[in-house]
């Protein structure tokens, strides 16, 4: 039977156990680490996502260390090690994570002007080239930028070998540049006769910042825009990656991660926008179902390597 005594006790019992539950979370991480896959060279990592991670720290209430990764493989196997608890992924490299048995759960990804929460794997050469056409970069070099990057990657292979071009055998050379970034200065300096590397409009791309920023420019220093580069072959709409948090981590501080990420559109705008210079509108809730075809193409790819 409920008495007074024992509701007055079921009562401070929960008063005693609500805070505990938070204060247990913090004693077990009083420091989170948010790991980034090199999309740009480290310097403009660190200053698009510093915004973020001083918001993380003010609104999980322990400090955030952000950690840019070398390569892509540095944050799946940071997440498998269970360093780095929350992390900003591609769409493949998310997928070789969950195929490889690290347990992370995505939380939002992108949402970009154009409405799309998704991007497009390109093949460039520049404007000033005789290349047109796949066809006519047969034997020609081609900069890819890491074994985990989708669109610098896994789709270029994907998608080629769907039209019929194997990459290994169509092009002479690929190399691995390491950051979307230094495929398309392999381009510009020459080394490369292509450059695999990720699109999301004519007016939001690798390209278009690194234009903005001032990094690309001919020998003679004359700068170079997004009409100084022609894409010769597009993929079909690829699901923009996820930032994840380890599935092991406690309920209450998942939580408290995906409503922080919720909000930082509104809550932080200027971090928010940081992340794509103002070209993203929102953030979209993901789960594991929409990297589903990625996994799928990943197993394609596995399986057409292991054939040849």
């Amino acid at each position: 039977m409920l008495t007074r005594r024992t509701l007055a006790g079921a009562l401070a019992a929960l008063a005693l156990t609500a805070p505990a539950t938070a204060q247990d979370w913090k004693a077990a991480y009083p420091e989170l680490t948010l790991g980034v896959i090199p999309v740009e060279n480290a310097t403009g990592t660190t200053d698009r996502y510093a915004p973020l991670t001083a918001y993380l720290s003010r609104t999980l209430g322990v400090p955030v260390k952000l950690r840019v990764a070398n390569d892509y493989a540095a944050v799946i196997e940071g997440q498998r090690a269970g360093n780095i608890q929350i992390a900003f992924y591609g769409p493949a490299s998310f997928a070789r994570a969950v195929m490889t048995g690290v347990k992370a759960e995505p939380v939002v990804n992108q949402k970009h002007n154009n409405g799309a929460s998704g991007y497009y794997s390109v093949i460039y050469v520049r404007a000033d080239s005789p290349y047109t056409t796949i066809e006519d970069l047969k034997g020609k070099n081609l900069a890819l930028v890491d074994p985990n990057s989708t669109s610098g990657n896994q789709a270029p292979r994907f998608f080629l070998q769907k039209a019929g071009h194997e990459v290994d055998k169509h092009f002479g050379k690929t190399v691995y540049a390491g950051s979307h970034e230094n495929a398309v200065l392999a381009l510009v300096q020459g080394t490369a006769d292509a450059a695999a590397n990720l699109w999301n409009s004519e007016t939001d791309s690798v390209v278009t910042r690194m234009a903005t920023k001032g990094m690309l420019k001919k020998p003679d220093g004359t700068p170079l825009s997004q009409s100084d580069f022609r894409v010769v072959f597009k993929s079909e709409f690829l699901p923009e990656g996820p930032f994840a948090v380890l599935a092991s981590l406690p309920d209450d501080l998942k939580a408290r991660i995906r409503a922080a990420f919720t909000a930082l559109p509104k809550a932080d705008k200027a971090a928010f926008d940081r992340l794509s210079d103002g070209k993203d509108l929102d953030l979209t809730p993901v789960t594991l179902k929409d990297y589903q075809p990625i996994i799928e193409m990943l197993k394609f790819n596995d399986d057409q390597r292991r054939k040849s």
